[in-house]
C-alpha cells in the first residue's frame, strides 16, 4: 500500500474496520484459552484494529490483553510507548514505565493514561470543560511533541472542540504549534485561514491559505482568497488589500520555524553576515532534512526561498513531497 494511502487512513480512522479486526482478535484470544497457537492470530488482528482506528480505546485494551497473555514484557512496553507517543510524548507518562513490572501494572498504566487523556475528543472535552481545565490544558500542550502524525491528528480534534466552544484565540495559538510540527495538514491550514479571514486578520489568513495551497495541489485557497479580497474594492472608500510582502512572509516562516524546533534543540541565533548566513542556513536545512526533522527543514527552506534563493526553493519542494507521502 502506498504511503499516501496510509497517511489518508490515519487522517480519517476507520471505526468500522477497527471494530471488525478487534472482534476477530477477541475471538482468537478466547480460543487461546484452550490452544495458545491462536495468540499470534489474535495479535495480528489486534494490530490491524489499532492501525485502522487508533482513536478507539478498546483497540488498545485488546492489544495489551494479548501481550499480557503472551507474557511479552517488551511488547507490553511497546504498546504503552506507542499510546503515550500518540498522547503527545508527555515525559511524565513515559517516565512511569522505567523500572516497572509491566506484567503486573500494565493495565493500570493504560487505564490511567486513558483517564487523564481520553482518546475520544468528545470524552476529552466533557472532562476538560467540567473541571475548568482549559487553561491547564493550554499550558500543558505548549510543552508536548506532536511530530507523530497520529498525535497531531488527535490533538487537532481537541483543538476543534476548543473552536466549537468559542476559544478562538486558544485554537489559533495551539493549532499553529501543531502545524509547525506537522505542516502537511492542509485542511487545518485552510480552517485557520477561514477563521482569520472572518476575524478581519487578512494577512494571517493569506499566510494560512498559502500554506494550505502549498501542501495540496488540488486546493486553490490562496487564489480564491485574493479574488474575494479584490471583489471588496468598490471605489467607496474601502482600502485595497495587498498580499504580504517578502519581509512579512519571512517573519511568518521564521516564527513557524521556531515553533517547529524542539526546545532541547534550540540554539543561539547565528551571527554570520547575510551571505554567509544564507549559506549556513541552507546547509542546516539540508542536514535537518537528512536527520528527518522535516518541519524545521521545511520552514527554513521556504523562508530562504521567499528571500529569492532558488536552491532553497527546490529543497522546500523536495521536503514537501516527502511530508505529503508520510
Amino acid at each position: 500500500m502506498a504511503a499516501t494511502d496510509i497517511g489518508a487512513r490515519l487522517q480519517h480512522p476507520r471505526r468500522s474496520l477497527g471494530n471488525r479486526h478487534r472482534s476477530q482478535a477477541n475471538k482468537f484470544l478466547k480460543l487461546a484459552g484452550s490452544d495458545k497457537n491462536n495468540l499470534p492470530w489474535a495479535e495480528q488482528s489486534a494490530r490491524q484494529a489499532v492501525l485502522h482506528d487508533f482513536t478507539h480505546p478498546d483497540n488498545w485494551r485488546t492489544m495489551l490483553e494479548i501481550k499480557l497473555a503472551l507474557e511479552d514484557s517488551a511488547g507490553i512496553r511497546a504498546v504503552l510507548d506507542e499510546l503515550f507517543l500518540i498522547l503527545g510524548r508527555d515525559p511524565e507518562l513515559l517516565s512511569q514505565l522505567d523500572g516497572v513490572d509491566l506484567l503486573q501494572s500494565a493495565k493500570n498504566l493504560l487505564e490511567g493514561a486513558l483517564v487523564v487523556d481520553p482518546i475520544d475528543p468528545d470524552s476529552w472535552w466533557e472532562m476538560t470543560s467540567k473541571e475548568g481545565g482549559i487553561e491547564s490544558f493550554c499550558n500543558r500542550i505548549r510543552t508536548l511533541d506532536f511530530a507523530d502524525q497520529r498525535a497531531n491528528i488527535l490533538f487537532s480534534r481537541r483543538m476543534e472542540r476548543l473552536l466549537e466552544h468559542g476559544y478562538e484565540d486558544e485554537y489559533l495559538e495551539l493549532t499553529r504549534k501543531l502545524l509547525a510540527q506537522r505542516p502537511s495538514n492542509h485542511e487545518a491550514w485552510d480552517k485557520m485561514g477561514k477563521l482569520h479571514e472572518r476575524r478581519g486578520e487578512y494577512d494571517q489568513a493569506w499566510f494560512c491559505y498559502d500554506q494550505a495551497q502549498t501542501h495540496s495541489s488540488s486546493m486553490t485557497s490562496r487564489e480564491d482568497f485574493k479574488q474575494r479580497m479584490e471583489s471588496q474594492i468598490d471605489g467607496k472608500g474601502k482600502m485595497s488589500w495587498k498580499a504580504p510582502d517578502i519581509a512579512d512572509r519571512v517573519e511568518f516562516l521564521s516564527r513557524m520555524q521556531v515553533l517547529a524546533t524542539p526546545a532541547s534543540e534550540a540554539t543561539v541565533e547565528q551571527s554570520e553576515t547575510p551571505p554567509e548566513r544564507e549559506i549556513y542556513e541552507l546547509e542546516n536545512a539540508r542536514q535537518l532534512f537528512s536527520d528527518q526533522r522535516l518541519s524545521e527543514a521545511f520552514f527554513i527552506a521556504r523562508r530562504l526561498a521567499a528571500e529569492g534563493d532558488s536552491d532553497a526553493k527546490l529543497l522546500a519542494e523536495q521536503i514537501r513531497e516527502v511530508m505529503s507521502s508520510e
